[in-house]
């Protein structure tokens, strides 16, 4: 069986937002001029590296390549593939046809901040295992999230007897 997908949106994911400070053991960093700052939280990197360990991780996010460009060196993280998404803006079901075409029959865990009905529909009419992992933004990415996921996957690769 092909390893299990991990798909990260970044906004209010990696990067929260909707608060006045950032959280905890968030840094802004000034990417985009004219815009707000970005949060990120160094812990997000290392476990992504850990994750990669048992999942196969892309990037699932409006960012496109400037999330390697941008994101990964903060994090400290090789850069990922990226399931390019519409132009932005557009709305979070957008992003269900690209996410589809790249998970193909793979197992995917995808953790976003913002899952529409439709992306709970998509993952309950798949045949293979999907879980989604809907983040609070103004949070962002816990590790009780990541741990989730790589139950999760680890499960999927433990032969059934």
């Amino acid at each position: 069986m092909n390893r299990p997908l991990l798909l990260l949106d970044v906004d209010g994911v990696l990067t929260p937002y909707g608060t006045p400070q950032p959280p905890a053991g968030y840094t802004e960093h000034h990417l985009f001029p004219g815009e707000e700052p970005v949060r990120v939280n160094l812990l997000h990197g290392a476990w992504i590296t850990e994750a990669s360990a048992v999942l196969d991780i892309a990037w699932a996010t409006s960012w496109n390549d400037e999330a390697n460009q941008l994101l990964a060196p903060l994090l400290r993280i090789a850069p990922l593939p990226v399931i390019t998404m519409p132009p932005a803006p557009f709305h979070p079901s957008d992003k269900i046809p690209a996410i589809a075409a790249y998970a193909q029959q793979r197992p995917a865990a995808w953790i976003d901040d913002l899952h529409t009905p439709q992306a709970n529909s998509w993952a309950a009419a798949r045949s293979s295992p999907t879980l989604l992992i809907t983040a609070d933004p103004t949070i962002g990415l816990t590790r009780d999230s990541i741990d989730d996921v790589m139950t999760w996957a680890k499960a999927l690769q433990r032969p059934s007897g």
